[in-house]
């Protein structure tokens, strides 16, 4: 039941409860029980909108950088992570495999202003070793939803 909620909610956090318990046969007192419950347990983080800023006047850029670190005796790289994390700045941190440790994904107003964080803050911290800053063009897709509408499939149908 919990997953179906988690499912449920991740498509559209503005269903209330009594539409999940509708969908899923279940008792809006049991959704919410369920819910408050995930919340306790930081299972669920919390409710977003998501936003297309393209289609707004607010100047917003998006970067990726890649941090390769030295991971903290006895805490790995939670550490450096947490310090990296808590920037305003900074909206996601991933551990990832591969030829660097890190993935910080930042918003700014302008490329400077992205460039000045790297420069004056990631990069002089002293777990970290190198960075490759990677700004967002465009954004199609996020968090499964296309920020484009419909398009016609423009593929040459090919029959047998």
């Amino acid at each position: 039941m919990k997953e179906d909620i988690l499912e449920i909610l991740e498509k559209n956090s503005r269903l209330n409860t009594g539409d999940i318990a509708i969908m899923l046969n279940s008792s809006k007192e049991k959704i919410e029980k369920e819910i408050e419950e995930m919340e306790k347990k930081q299972i669920i983080c919390g409710y977003n909108t998501l936003i297309n800023w393209d289609k707004t006047n607010k100047d917003l850029v998006t970067a990726l950088i890649e941090v390769k670190v030295t991971p903290q005796r006895g805490e790995g790289f939670d550490k450096i992570a947490e310090r990296i994390y808590r920037f305003n700045e900074v909206k996601a941190v991933y551990l990832m495999s591969g030829g660097f440790d890190l993935t910080v994904i930042i918003e700014g107003r302008t490329m400077k202003e992205v460039a000045l964080f790297v420069a004056q803050k990631l990069a002089p911290l002293e777990s970290v070793l190198s960075t490759g800053t990677h700004f967002v063009l465009k954004k199609y897709k996020e968090h499964g939803i296309p920020f484009e509408g419909p398009r016609k499939d423009e593929r040459m149908v090919v029959s047998p």
